[in-house]
């Protein structure tokens, strides 16, 4: 048996010189990572750095060609999850692994069931479940389907499974990607608390208000390699920033002021049915969005705001109110009609976004195809397709092992979105639907989605942002509105309101008279 190392036995974790390959790419590139026990250790990089492939190398899901792990200053093998488990290693994917039909509580005890004389016994797991919940403020309906839950909920449900399995070493991988701003502040206090107890964490995020604030150290890649571990209290995010993208970011939006033009879109007492209880999910919401304006709804995740868009784009049928786009009454339109002025960028990237088998280009010019473009004789061109492509890949850095022809399903999460927003800004269309657009991405890309909405909204286009980013709200909108139970509650200049006063409108503490709202 190994020997403890005295020079390494503060650490609970060592991943030494790991290299992993995939075809056309170096994951990582000779990268050493050590965590200490108690500790928060921050890993920052660029979308397609290689940080979820680090520590999917760590949670057993990959093999690395090169390189060791130690626990606890001994060499350890991770063939799989369940000798990641077994070493007491959890982790919260980004794209959640959760089974749609089941219930919430049915996916925390799976793979960690009690049995009594052979028959599945569900008390104890529910009682403890529910402890958990209530001790870490992660409430969730523990009856509900996977399938009839926002992501938000979803999110929970995660990082509940890891608890629900008492591991020591808890991975984290872009937790608060879908996360209201309240939680947030509460998962960052979880993780605290956590750490606290004697749980190690490695923290996966492009957030770096939330490195500063959680973390005790950081670990940078840059394409796979390892650029720097500093301490956080010794750095700052600007310095952080530049080390990820190797050059100095605009961490605020920059923009002139709006001139909005005619109405692009026109919401008239809409309503959309809840699949949840009787009450509509969306009730009686009216607003407009000009040409030239970048219209904001903001709100706690599950208030409506999903099935809004839902209905806005025909994902849902609507149950009253009307949806007008460019003078045309679209209400009962199907999904590929009203989509001839409106392009979207959807919330869930892999269940509305992509089709995940499919190639790089085939995701390009999934809307497209059929135009004469791409298309001769009803035969694919398919040398325009890959052209296309390769223009959209090179002007949105779009990353991955090899290029057009590389299946979708083997990219980052934010190059998955990267992708998306690269196809839909370029179908250049009157009205531009924007759900939580830089979800995943780091700050270099973050800084070019920005500056690309804006630039459509100055050339014009009608842009309907949702986000659960309040930094976003206020510094890429021109008009807020605030949903709070499926109903417009409140209308505001970013400029003349604060990240408290939404706050308050966003928990139902405050709301605007109907009226006022609709003046």
């Amino acid at each position: 048996m190994e020997e403890v190392r005295p020079e390494t036995s503060e650490y609970v974790i060592e991943m030494n010189h790991i290299t992993k390959e995939f075809p056309g790419i170096i994951a990582n590139d000779d990268i050493t990572l050590q965590l200490k026990k108690g500790e928060i250790h921050a890993l920052l990089g660029e979308n397609g750095a290689g940080k979820s492939t680090l520590m999917s190398v760590l949670f057993g899901l990959y093999k690395p060609e090169k390189g060791e792990i130690r626990k606890n200053g001994k060499v350890v093998q991770i063939n799989d999850p369940n000798d990641a488990t077994a070493l007491q290693i959890g982790m919260v994917h980004q794209h959640f692994k959760l089974i749609d039909v089941f219930t919430v509580l049915d996916n925390i005890i799976l793979g960690a069931e009690d049995t009594k004389a052979g028959f599945l016994s569900k008390k104890a797991a529910r009682k403890k479940v529910s402890e958990l919940s209530e001790k870490y403020g992660l409430k969730v309906d523990l009856d509900a389907k996977i399938e009839d839950i926002t992501v938000g909920m979803q999110q929970r449900v995660e990082i509940l499974k890891m608890l629900y399995r008492d591991n020591e070493i808890l991975i984290f991988d872009e937790p608060t990607a879908v996360l209201t701003p309240q939680e947030i502040d509460e998962l960052m206090q979880i993780m605290k608390n956590l750490a606290a107890e004697g749980k190690s964490i490695l923290f996966i995020s492009h957030k770096l208000n939330e490195i500063m604030q959680v973390s005790d150290r950081v670990t940078v890649l840059r394409k796979g390699k390892h650029i720097g571990t500093v301490n956080t209290a010794d750095t700052d995010k600007q310095s952080l920033s530049n080390m990820m993208v190797g050059r100095p970011v605009q961490l605020e939006v920059q923009k002139e002021s709006a001139n909005p033009g005619e109405v692009i879109l026109d919401i008239s007492h809409f309503c959309v049915p809840s699949k949840l209880h009787s009450r509509n999910a969306v009730n009686d919401v009216s607003f407009q969005v000009r040409e030239g304006e970048i219209v904001c709804i903001a709100g706690i995740d599950g208030n409506g705001q999903t099935d809004f868009i839902y209905g806005l784009t025909g994902i849902e049928k609507s149950n009253g109110g009307t949806v007008t786009l460019c003078g045309q009454d679209i209400t009962h339109l199907s999904i590929k009609n009203r989509g001839n002025n409106m392009s979207h960028i959807p919330e869930d990237r892999h269940k509305h976004g992509l089709v995940l088998d499919f190639t790089l280009e085939q995701n390009m010019v999934l809307q497209r195809f059929m135009e004469p473009e791409f298309q001769k004789g009803q035969f694919i061109r398919f040398a325009e397709v890959r052209s296309y492509a390769e223009r959209l890949i090179e002007q949105f850095d779009v990353r991955s092992g090899q290029g057009p022809v590389t299946k979708v399903r083997s990219m980052s999460g934010g190059n998955q979105q990267k992708a998306i927003v690269a196809r839909e800004l370029d179908r250049d269309k009157k009205l531009i639907i924007a759900v939580q657009p830089t979800r995943g991405l780091d700050v270099g890309a973050i800084e070019y989605i920005h500056k690309q909405l804006v630039k459509e909204r100055d050339k014009g286009k009608a842009v309907l942002l949702v986000s659960l980013e309040l930094d976003e709200v206020m510094n890429l909108s021109d008009r807020i509105l605030v949903m709070y139970e499926g109903e417009i509650v409140g209308e505001f200049n970013p400029k003349q309101t604060t990240i408290q006063e939404l706050g308050l409108y966003m928990t139902g503490a405050k709301r605007q008279d109907r009226k006022e709202v609709e003046a």
